[in-house]
């Protein structure tokens, strides 16, 4: 099994487990998360968006969150540090980097692979 023949309903209680953990753990602030993983709620938010097609960046941000993101900004999220901020540069710009180095190597497919095992009958 891989991650994309994960059963959905599973991957759909994973998903739920998820927020839920990041509802309750207010004190890991965004600014934390994107400089140690380089994702954060507002990114889990705008890729619920995404797949969902028509769902706004509001609405998904409340799912969330479980409540309006303005609300939980002032409740929970405080000043970031100049340290903060430097971590979470370097963390998003390692993102990109792998991004890239994604495209690149899907792009290379079945190019860089010999004639004859990409091209049948050589």
């Amino acid at each position: 099994m891989d991650l994309e023949t994960l059963d959905d309903a599973v991957a759909a209680r994973a998903f739920r487990r998820l927020v839920r953990h990041l509802r309750h753990r207010s004190d890991a602030e965004n600014i934390d998360l994107m400089g140690l993983a380089g994702f954060c709620r507002n990114c889990l938010a705008d890729w619920v968006a995404e797949a969902e097609g028509s769902m706004t960046r509001d609405a998904a941000r409340a799912l969330v969150y479980g409540m309006p993101f303005a609300e939980w900004k002032a409740k929970f999220q405080g000043e970031a540090t100049p340290e903060q901020l430097a971590r979470m540069e370097a963390s998003v710009a390692r993102n990109h980097r792998e991004e890239m180095l994604d495209d690149a190597i899907e792009d290379s497919f079945p190019a860089s692979d010999p004639p004859s095992m990409s091209e049948p009958g050589r």
